[in-house]
């Protein structure tokens, strides 16, 4: 079965067509109001360490380790992956992030971890 995940800036107003929107990332995204956020669910534990977000610093010469590291990370506890799991199916599933980068980020590591 083919989930649709898709991935969405916290800063970007929420959609009808987001489906359920999950956010990932483990710090609350600076001045994004929850009340308007439309936030389904917060997991945090998906989310990288804190010492992993910190040396990563979202430098893109440093993706390749930290995606290395990231999923070296998802490993060693599988439940909050297997929870996004559970929500993707039968549904599309929005991944809600605060990075400017939307490319280097762990909302891409986790969809590429969902669908393939």
């Amino acid at each position: 079965m083919k989930l649709d995940v898709r991935l969405k800036r916290a800063y970007l107003p929420p959609s009808p067509d987001d489906g359920v929107r999950i956010l990932v990332d483990r710090l609350w995204p600076r001045g994004v109001r929850k009340s308007g956020a439309a936030i389904d669910r917060w997991l945090k534990d998906v989310a990288p360490s804190a010492e992993l977000r910190r040396w990563f610093g979202h430098d893109p010469s440093r993706w390749e380790e930290f995606d290395r590291r990231y999923r070296a990370e998802l490993s060693r506890d599988a439940a909050p992956l297997n929870e996004l799991r559970k929500a993707a199916r039968g549904a599309r599933l929005t991944l809600v992030y605060a990075a400017r980068d939307e490319v280097h980020n762990e909302a891409v590591i986790l969809r590429d971890l969902l669908v393939h």
